[in-house]
């Protein structure tokens, strides 16, 4: 399984990209992969081939409307274990022994 965290940045699109986030988000969304949307990205969780090609579905789908388009991806690939979305997270919480933000 893979963890897939990406940032993807329209440029020449102006100070605010959430119109091009949500088109991202959605593709996501439909691709049935577990993600997880943050403030400074998105990380989604699946096998390799799957979050590479959701990945490049999304900055083809940004490339349309910005014409070019800056890509931050940082891959964390673990033979597998599945929920690491989730697990990573929770591994953490039990080790402090409270939860944290969210």
């Amino acid at each position: 399984m893979v963890l897939l965290e990406m940032s993807i940045v329209p440029l020449g699109a102006g100070e605010s990209v959430s119109q091009y986030v949500a088109q991202c988000v959605d593709l996501v969304d439909r691709s049935g992969l577990a993600y997880e949307l943050h403030a400074m990205g998105t990380i989604i969780e699946g096998e390799l081939a799957e979050v590479l090609a959701v990945m490049q579905q999304c900055i083809e789908l940004v490339a349309q409307s910005a014409g070019r388009v800056t890509c931050t991806a940082k891959l964390d690939y673990r033979p597998g274990p599945q929920s690491r979305l989730t697990a990573k997270v929770d591994s953490v919480e039990a080790k402090l022994g409270r939860p944290v933000r969210r």
